[in-house]
């Protein structure tokens, strides 16, 4: 997440431990999650912008920031990187994408993050604060295309995230999310999200909530 910025997250889904999705039918529409590639980049850069809010985007990386969102979405290596990625199709067509990442690897994925966006916009950060902590999967920013809203797909896209999280070894899978925005809280709940801690991020009071592997 970069400075000064809040992002939201959304819900739940079944996922096969290779990375491969199952296809889930919801209002007779056929959805599939799967993992992102390069060719995903626009629509990983769409719900980022979507995530942390266009104003925001605008003002850190400028007005071409889908461009700057799409080259760090297309790279490897940055907290982005499609590599990082899980996309939703509603029927063959790309809907909505979820980024995530160890929250031990923040350091080495935020520094060529923030130097693409000085590169291609002169914006320079000091000291960003960390949004997640070592020990979690930390499930960064979700968005979904607005035509496909109400389906359920970004449920489906973070759970298959934590899933795949925890597949992989992984104990805890965390997220931010505003202390006024209740209405998202009860979803994460609902989930098997509890709260941490209470933080101030960014200016803004957060809650930490985590889910645990029941492995």
């Amino acid at each position: 997440m970069l400075p000064s910025l809040w992002h939201g997250i959304l819900l739940l889904s079944s996922r096969k431990n290779d990375g491969t999705a199952k296809v889930k039918n919801m209002n007779g529409k056929k959805i599939v999650v799967r993992s992102a590639t390069p060719g995903d980049a626009p629509v990983i850069a769409s719900a980022l912008a979507m995530a942390l809010g266009e104003e925001s985007m605008r003002m850190y990386c400028g007005e071409h920031y889908q461009d700057v969102l799409e080259e760090l979405a297309r790279r490897e290596g940055t907290q982005y990187s499609y590599r990082n990625a899980l996309v939703a199709e509603v029927d063959g067509v790309v809907a909505g994408a979820v980024v995530g990442y160890d929250g031990a690897r923040l350091h080495e994925l935020r520094e060529p993050t923030l130097r693409l966006i000085q590169e291609r916009t002169g914006q320079e950060f000091g000291n960003v604060e960390d949004e997640t902590v070592p020990d979690e999967f930390y499930l960064d920013s979700l968005g979904v295309l607005p035509e496909f809203r109400n389906l359920g797909i970004g449920g489906k896209l973070l759970a298959a995230l934590r899933d795949k999280a925890f597949a992989q070894g992984y104990e805890k899978a965390g997220l931010l999310v505003d202390s006024g925005n209740h209405k998202a809280e009860r979803l994460y709940l609902s989930l098997g999200f509890r709260r941490v801690e209470s933080r101030n991020l960014f200016g803004r009071r957060m809650w930490h909530l985590q889910a645990q592997n029941a492995k």
